[in-house]
């Protein structure tokens, strides 16, 4: 998740489908913030065919060492300090590596070890907690917002399933230039959910709900709030306890302020007030929240793409409905905090000094996860989704991940 704060002016940016301030948990660098054009509601984006299991490659060491150098080209064009990559498939082999430097002041290489932020992939916690709720019987995905939250700017309209979806036509509260202001003049300050919220509710709304697709970090708060007040639980500790340790994730984790357990890579912005780039890496990253804040690993994110995918947590009908997706991208579909990527179903996520893509393949049960230690664009492009665009062309020509470059518009 992310928004992309330019210039002493604050001018809100993209995120990578997000909170950029699509990603991130803040941010991805261009995500799914961009105005789409009006789609019916009903709309299904019918994927293409996925691959049989047969259409992957064997990731034999020919096929690494194209890999290889297909990682490197990007990390060095886009001055990436270090990125981690994980490729497998049943029966076709595994790809681990880990290319460049977590630290740039002491060298120190990266490693798939390493603890992450993940930004907008916050957004599938999120709303799995959700749908967990609507498998209990004690929301509905049609349910209004002001059921739950006094105070939303068409609150006896916009359903849970059009927050989710990103279609509920609120602004987007990482796109606000006093917060980008406050945030970055102060970026070790705490953020309520209100205060977020606040931020949102003083513009007016952009569309009628359902009219449009529009990628707002202030739906997934909004979705935060709802689980607590359902729950009688804190959102982390709900998340921690039902959606973490329930998938058997072991190095994930909701954070209640900066914390950031060792090991970790250092994270690199441009997202400042002055341009130039700075060290993000203890950011408090509570503006995020239920859009962007959390924490995992490579081992985690390599299992959490295939729950994520195929519903582990879920009733059948309950996933069925999140991947419903609607056009978004050309070549892309959002369905309930989730996309759909030529095939590739997951998420990506940016905030403040990373990024990372975490998607699943269902015909060949393909997993890749993408993980990297900075968010600073390449030429208008998100670096999570150029690696992503470079092994896939190689693995997968057919479906190959790429999200278009989007205008500087805050997402």
């Amino acid at each position: 998740m992310r928004t992309r704060w330019r210039s002493a002016a604050v001018a809100a940016a993209a995120l990578g489908l997000v909170v950029s301030p699509v990603g991130a948990g803040a941010g991805a660098a261009y995500a799914w913030g961009a105005a789409a054009p009006a789609w019916p509601a009903v709309t299904v984006l019918a994927p293409d065919p996925t691959p049989a299991a047969e259409e992957f490659p064997q990731l034999t060491p020919a096929v690494a060492r194209e890999l290889d150098a297909a990682i490197r080209k990007v990390l060095t064009e886009a001055k990436v300090p270090g990125v981690i990559v994980a490729l497998s498939a049943p029966g076709k082999g595994t790809y681990v590596r880990a290319f460049g430097v977590a630290d740039e002041s002491t060298g120190m290489p990266m490693s798939p070890g390493l603890n992450t932020r993940i930004g907008s992939e916050t957004k599938t916690f999120t709303v799995t907690a959700l749908l967990q709720l609507v498998d209990d019987g004690k929301v509905g995905l049609d349910d209004p917002i002001g059921k739950y939250v006094d105070g939303v700017p068409n609150g006896d309209r916009i359903t849970l399933r059009e927050l989710a979806g990103m279609r509920s036509g609120l602004f987007n509260y990482s796109a606000d230039e006093d917060f980008g202001r406050a945030f970055l003049t102060d970026p070790g300050r705490p953020f309520t959910p209100q205060q977020l919220l606040a931020y949102s509710f003083k513009h007016p709304v952009l569309f009628e709900p359902n009219a449009k697709f529009d990628y707002s970090n202030t739906n997934l708060i909004l979705l935060g709030l709802v689980v607590e007040k359902v729950t009688g639980l804190r959102l982390d500790d709900y998340i921690n306890r039902e959606v973490v340790a329930a998938a058997g994730l072991k190095h994930t984790l909701f954070p209640v302020g900066a914390e950031f357990p060792s090991p970790h890579a250092q994270g690199y912005t441009d997202q400042t007030l002055s341009g130039k780039t700075a060290n993000a890496t203890d950011w408090n990253p509570s503006w995020g929240w239920a859009a962007g804040a959390m924490i995992s690993n490579l081992s985690d994110l390599r299992s959490w793409a295939k729950t994520v995918a195929t519903g582990t947590l879920l009733k059948p009908a309950t996933q069925a409905e999140r991947l419903k997706v609607v056009p978004s991208l050309p070549g892309a579909g959002y369905g309930l905090g989730i996309f759909n990527v030529q095939g590739w179903i997951g998420h990506n996520g940016s905030l403040p000094g990373y990024q990372s893509l975490t998607v699943y393949l269902p015909g060949p049960q393909a997993t890749l996860v993408v993980l990297l230690n900075t968010d600073t664009d390449y030429r208008g492009s998100a670096p999570s989704t150029l690696f992503g665009q470079a092994i896939t062309k190689i693995v997968t020509p057919g479906h190959v991940f790429t999200l278009p470059a989007q205008p500087v518009t805050g997402h």
